[in-house]
């Protein structure tokens, strides 16, 4: 038992480390460590049934109802590993941008294939579903960065927005922090641990979560290939945004002539590849050999979590 809580602590840690680089998913992790219809279906147990049971003190029944062990591992894994490793990602995206981004273009190239098995029986329909998700994954990382604003609201809204792209498969949430102007805030914020934005996007978040999940768990058990097809593309589409070799074409500064200066990426070009082409691809193909790793484990203990 000690064994299967610590594999999906470190489930919840890849999980946290992913959804701290943008263009990465802990969607992705979840989906390919065979957790993923497992925390869509806890969280989507957060329900009137669920209020109940707490107001008439049914506490053992409500940990059932929510699967409450294996929300309370996973999600210790994940900010265990957020708050641990936020800085040092921070660090190695502006000292060794190359390496990093080449690791996920790895992880998330091979996840494709893992995504895909999942769909039983690939047809007309499934395949279009696929290129779907492609064009709308490409598209939205062709969105510029924006300023952003510091605000409470915003940062509540911030929250909402990134934890419902955060659990899709393909979608980050950082990203879409980064594209709302507000991956820089919350980064700060937990390397400073400045519990009031912390807080303000968590609440964001919780409320996101809460109320995504039961539209995602009513899409997987209706239209569950067409679903897996779409996860499935919107990885390939995000491989725009994490492609290793990039030049900055248009920047904004944020809060000029104050202490708090940042220069934040607008626009961006894809470059072709440099000298550090042969790293990469090393980098590329470790990622891969994680996520078919990742695969093997989640296949090899694939009785229900928990």
């Amino acid at each position: 038992m000690i064994k299967k809580y610590s594999f999906l602590f470190l489930k919840g840690m890849a999980m946290g480390a992913a959804d701290v680089v943008p263009g990465v998913s802990g969607g992705t992790i979840a989906f390919i460590t065979n957790i993923y219809e497992t925390l869509i279906h806890a969280l989507s147990q957060f329900d009137v049934r669920a209020v109940q049971m707490l107001l008439k003190g049914q506490f053992r029944d409500l940990w059932s109802h929510i699967n409450g062990t294996f929300l309370t591992i996973l999600f210790a894994g994940i900010f265990t590993s957020v708050l641990s490793l936020a800085a040092l990602l921070s660090h190695t995206l502006e000292t060794h941008p190359i390496h990093l981004w080449s690791f996920f273009f790895g992880l998330v190239f091979a996840s494709i294939f893992i995504v895909g098995k999942q769909v039983s029986r690939w047809q007309w329909f499934t395949v279009l579903s696929f290129i779907v998700g492609a064009i709308i994954a490409f598209w939205i990382t062709t969105l510029p960065s924006s300023a952003g604003s510091n605000s409470y609201a915003y940062l509540i809204l911030c929250g909402a927005l990134a934890i419902c792209a955060m659990i899709l498969p393909g979608i980050s949430g950082s990203f879409i922090l980064l594209l709302l102007g507000a991956y820089a805030t919350v980064l700060e914020a937990i390397a400073d641990r400045e519990l009031a934005i912390i807080a303000a996007v968590g609440i964001g978040a919780i409320g996101g979560l809460l109320s995504f999940t039961k539209l995602l768990k009513w899409v997987f058990a209706k239209y569950h290939d067409l679903t897996v097809a779409l996860l499935s593309g919107f990885l390939l589409g995000s491989l725009n945004k994490i492609w290793p070799w990039k030049e900055v074409i248009t920047t904004f500064t944020k809060h000029p002539g104050t202490p708090d200066e940042e220069i934040v990426p607008i626009i961006t070009q894809n470059l072709a590849p440099d000298d550090l082409w042969f790293v990469a691809l090393a980098l590329g193909l470790m990622g891969a050999a994680v996520v078919f790793g990742l695969e093997w484990a989640g296949t090899t203990k694939s009785k229900p979590a928990l």
